[in-house]
């Protein structure tokens, strides 16, 4: 793709003469600390400031605590551009590309458990502790079948939940739940994966010249090796490049 970015595509994605990037600030895989100005740094806002550097504009960060809030200003002219993880009832609002990175989500079982295998989950009499709103949250209630979804409205409410009133599993993200298996004495995670919660960078419906310029551009981040090197250079566990589209 060449560098030059058509008038009316930067004319839609920074329609103010800088491109609002909104951040999620609660994936700490994705957002890993603050820079001495206090703006969000990690891969996800790198991404952001590489669009912002292809467009030609400066990028500002519009941090939001929650996913679900960042994804409720979609089209309202609060930003331009979302980084959040892609799923179906977000995308009736949002314009997505493919993932540029993708996160495994999966279970852990308390000691003594006889749910060995994530298909064993989904059963009557199970109730899964989950954070309310999280990519991985939405799949489970578009997916879960007999088993009960115990909302939290944060990571560490949803494992507290889930040690406070001993429920039997604990849905999150690998990276998150290999350091909870480590607060629960003989606590298990289960192999393998129930989804895994696709990073994409997305923008209102009403622009389409942008949302196919964005497509273009990580597509060609993850093939060149843009990617790679934002989790590399912020040494990010459990965070992979997504494959191509």
């Amino acid at each position: 793709m060449s560098p030059q970015v058509a008038s009316h595509v930067v004319a839609q994605l920074a329609p103010h003469g800088v491109l609002r990037a909104a951040i999620n600030m609660s994936n700490f895989l994705l957002v890993t600390g603050r820079t001495a100005s206090g703006d969000p740094e990690g891969v996800s806002p790198s991404m952001a400031r590489a669009v912002a550097d292809r467009l030609g504009v400066p990028v500002t960060y519009v941090p939001f605590p929650k996913p679900g809030e960042l994804a409720d200003q979609a089209g309202k002219d609060v930003w331009d551009i979302g980084l959040i993880g892609a799923e179906p009832a977000r995308a009736e609002k949002i314009a997505f590309t493919a993932a540029y990175a993708e996160i495994e989500a999966t279970y852990l079982v308390p000691a003594g458990s006889p749910i060995s295998r994530i298909q064993d989950v989904d059963k009557s009499g199970v109730r899964i502790a989950v954070t309310a709103r999280s990519a991985y949250d939405l799949w489970l209630e578009r997916n879960i079948r007999q088993a009960t979804l115990i909302r939290s409205d944060s990571l560490d409410g949803a494992f507290e939940q889930f040690v406070n009133d001993k429920l039997e599993a604990l849905a999150g993200l690998r990276p998150r739940l290999l350091s909870d298996v480590r607060k629960v004495p003989g606590a298990t995670l289960l192999e393998g994966k129930f989804t895994a919660v696709q990073q994409a960078v997305g923008t209102a419906k009403a622009n389409s010249e942008a949302a196919r310029f964005l497509h273009d551009f990580v597509e060609e981040a993850k093939a060149s090796g843009l990617v790679a090197g934002f989790i590399g250079q912020y040494k990010v566990d459990g965070l992979s490049v997504a494959p191509p589209a």
